[in-house]
Parts: structure tokens; sequence; C-alpha cells
């Protein structure tokens, strides 16, 4: 059988990962995906960002980052469900793995050169790399691993464009060429982009990456910034709308910096939908989900991921803003 084309979709917490799987998984092109999600911390909420319109198989991996702690789930999972695919117990054409920000892609393109069953049946077919137009530059300086995503990159989509000025979005790609002249640049705001640019391109070179890093095979070696963590809070009641939007205007303004990302799928009283809430240091938006099912528990559920964030001043501030027990 051919080769399974694998695309790592990477990029710094926030840049808009999600948003481009949810276009490619809406787009009428006729491929068939099997996705393996990756989120920092104790547990994510991606999964529930997707749209699942079309029976795609959505693997979640949780329990910790996938260029380190977790690699040999990556190398379970893939065999996994190349053995099942091989049986006929399920249906896919590609893989597409979406790394947690924090994720060094070099680790998890090694996963497809070193282990000799998931060469055996897979092809990383690219990396491609979103990269946030108003935070990458301070990104970029901040963190290592937003150098590696780039460095890596076979394509680079550059999201959010509208919201810096066009002499910043241009100063940004041009500091991208510069890292890494080998991979095309893209706008992709709202994750709209050119399916055919990102899919089946074969753009991953071995010779080229191992140029840059000759030690790539063998250097499996990757630690977290020990000042980065994250965490979750639960809720079964509903929020009160104007009391959880005071929480995070003061919230931002206190620990907008070390907000590295938050998202939450959140209860609002008074509200028959869900509200999806994402963040990025000072930058918080939301809008409707999907309705709440009749007798679905209507729980809440955000995330956290920054840099020595105090949980009990979040959990308190929260749970304060929370609708009173009937």
């Amino acid at each position: 059988m051919a080769l399974i084309p694998v695309t790592v979709l990477t990029g710094f917490l926030g840049s808009g990962k999600t948003t481009l799987l949810n276009r490619i998984l809406q787009e009428h092109h006729g491929h068939r995906v099997a996705v393996i999600e990756n989120e920092f911390g104790e547990a994510g909420i991606d999964n529930e960002l997707l749209v699942q319109e079309a029976g795609e198989q959505i693997i979640e991996m949780n329990n910790g980052c996938i260029c380190c702690t977790v690699r040999g789930d990556l190398v379970r999972i893939l065999g996994d469900l190349a053995q099942r695919r091989a049986e006929g117990r399920a249906a896919f054409d590609r893989v597409i793995i979406e790394t947690t920000g924090l994720a060094d892609p070099a680790p998890v393109a090694q996963t497809f050169f070193v282990d000799e069953d998931i060469a055996d049946h897979y092809l990383l077919d690219a990396i491609v790399t979103v990269v946030d137009a108003k935070h990458g530059p301070a990104q970029l300086e901040a963190h290592h691993e937003a150098q590696e995503q780039v460095g890596f990159a076979d394509r680079i989509l550059l999201s959010k464009t509208d919201l810096a000025e066009p002499q910043e979005v241009e100063a940004l790609e041009r500091r991208l060429r510069r890292m890494n002249p080998r991979a095309p640049i893209a706008r992709a705001n709202f994750g709209k982009t050119a399916i055919d640019d990102i899919l089946d391109i074969r753009g991953f070179n071995l010779n080229a990456i191992l140029e840059i890093e000759p030690t790539f095979l063998s250097d499996t070696d990757h630690e977290h910034d020990d000042d980065i963590g994250s965490f979750v809070f639960h809720a079964d009641r509903p929020f009160e709308p104007a009391l959880l939007e005071e929480f995070f205007g003061g919230i931002v303004q206190v620990y907008g910096t070390d907000l590295l990302r938050y998202k939450g799928v959140l209860s609002l009283k008074g509200m028959e939908r869900r509200v999806v809430l994402q963040g990025v240091h000072m930058m918080v938006g939301s809008e409707p989900g999907a309705p709440w099912k009749p007798g679905e528990a209507r729980t809440s559920r955000l995330v956290f991921i920054g840099r020595r964030l105090p949980r009990e001043v979040f959990e308190h501030g929260l749970t304060q803003a929370l609708a009173p027990a009937r």
C-alpha cells in the first residue's frame, strides 16, 4: 500500500492552528482525514472546538507534549491507525497532527525517520507553521520553540494580519524569510488558505534539514520552560455574563503579558448555546458555539497556559463569576 501522507501543523500558542484545522475539515477537498491532537496540560478542549461533520477520526493526546513526554504515545497511535486502516476498520487517506503551541517540531519529524514501523507506513509530507502577525515578533524573541517552528517549516502561514499594522506585517515577513528562506509565506486570516498549498505538497526535505541541523536524527532531547504551566477550571453552574466579563477585564490587565493562551467552552446564564472563548495575552474574544442538546449537562471548561500564573487567584475570580446555585 502507498505510504500515508502526514501533515504536521505547528505554530506557537494562539497562532490559529485549530482555526486552520477546522477550515481543512470543512473544505470539500475529497480527502479523508485522521487528526491527532496534542494539547499542553492536564486536559484539552480543542476537540470540542473542531467541526466534525464527516466522521473524521480525531484522537486527543492531552497528558503531555508530543515532542517529549508523549512521543511514545504518538508512535503507538500512528501504529494503531495504520493497522486499523489495513484491516478495513478505519477509512482515511491522510493524517494531520496538530501539535501543542509549545512543541518543538524536530522530535515530531524525527519519528517518521527513526522508527522503522512508522517509516514503513507513513510519509512526512510537510510541516506547516502558523505565525501570529500580532504577537509573533515578541514570541520569536522570547521562545526557542517559536523559532524552531519557523526554522523547520515547509510552509509558513501568517494569521491575524488584520490586527497588525501593514509595516509590522511586512517587517515580520522579512524576518521569517531570513529565518527560513526555503519556506513560502502566505496569509491565512481566519484559517482561509488554499488547501492545495498545504496538503500533498511533498515539502519536507530531509537533506535540507540535515544541512541546517546535522544532529537532527540523533538529538532527541527537548525541555520546556519550567515557568510555563497550565491548569483547567471546570464549573457545573453557568456564568453570569457581566461578572465573567468583569473578571477577564481585570485579569488580562494584571496578568496579560504572562497569559500565553486561554480558551474555553462556556455555559452562560440565559443562553441556549455554548460560548467559545479564546484569548492570547490581552486579546480575548468569544463567539456562539453549538446549541446545548436537550438533557445535556451544561458545563464550562476553561484552559489557561501561561508563565507563573496564580491558579488560586484565577479559580477564586471565576467562582465568583458563576450564577448563584438554585
